[in-house]
């Protein structure tokens, strides 16, 4: 078969789950990832031919992708801040806008900086705060046993101290106060399953997800006291959050106490960050 056939027919078969331009960028993903190709390979060179002995592998691969699950999965890794890091079924993919989280953050953190970060899933947030500053002591907490084998085992060398625990209970932390505190929990509620894409809802984590109707903020009630435990005096947090709860979420840090809360914008213009400060 050639390789202009085969992402062709692959890119038309895609279209039953993506929209046409990103069909065709999955498509020319894998080929990249499976066969080395550049994006433009099939069109500079239209008589290449697929190996034959890699074909079989590119067809289950393929058959993976039209069944709904996710690229993320089917490669084996997602790229976060400028790293490559491992994902399976048991940990979220990494998202973009959660890259601005952790920029926001790794702007408090410094030499001799304690930090944690609670959902921590995949571990990309706490990586990469680990990695980009070496010299900060990160922890990180997650319910999920087999996220946390996941996340430990994405980098060799020094890494975050990974810790299963639930944040909706108390913590009982090696460390008993933080200068910067990150999460990115549950916050999807129920009802909102219906606008998402077959590709999440089928082969995500509902654990990392989502959240009931009738209590969509409860991991945020958690976080609040969490932060009031842990957090040293001025130290900082930065969450993300549901866009369309901004302002009751913001409330539950004021009701605590918290000082200088506020929320940001992402990339798309929705309310996504919600950051405070311990007085």
């Amino acid at each position: 078969m050639l390789l202009s056939t085969f992402i062709r027919e692959s890119s038309r078969a895609l279209l039953e789950l993506y929209p046409e331009r990103e069909a065709g960028e999955i498509v020319l993903r894998l080929c990249e990832d499976f066969l080395g190709t550049g994006r433009v390979e099939h069109i500079l060179n239209p008589e290449r031919e697929l190996p034959p002995s890699r074909l079989p592998e590119l067809e289950s691969a393929f058959s993976r992708l039209l069944a709904g699950e996710p690229l993320q999965y089917v490669l084996g890794y997602a790229d976060f801040c400028s790293r490559r890091f491992k994902v399976n079924p048991s940990v979220l993919i990494p998202r973009p806008e959660t890259e601005d989280l952790v920029r926001m953050a790794l702007s408090c953190v410094g030499s001799g900086s304690r930090v944690l970060d609670l959902c921590t899933g995949s571990g990309c947030i706490a990586w990469t705060v680990a990695l980009e500053c070496p010299q900060a002591r990160v922890f990180a907490v997650d319910i999920s046993s087999e996220a946390l084998e996941t996340a430990a085992g994405q980098f060799e060398g020094p890494g975050p101290d990974f810790i299963c625990a639930d944040i909706l209970k108390p913590l009982d932390l090696p460390q008993c106060s933080f200068d910067v505190i990150i999460s990115n929990p549950p916050y999807v509620m129920d009802r909102e399953k219906s606008s998402m894409r077959r590709n999440v809802l089928e082969y995500e984590p509902g654990l990392a997800l989502f959240v009931p109707d009738g209590d969509p903020l409860l991991f945020y009630r958690a976080i609040a006291v969490r932060a009031r435990e842990l957090l040293k005096p001025s130290g900082k947090a930065f969450l993300e959050i549901n866009e369309t709860l901004g302002p009751q979420t913001l409330s539950i840090f004021r009701e605590e106490g918290m000082a200088d809360c506020g929320i940001s914008e992402d990339f798309a213009g929705k309310q996504r960050y919600l950051h405070f400060q311990k007085t």
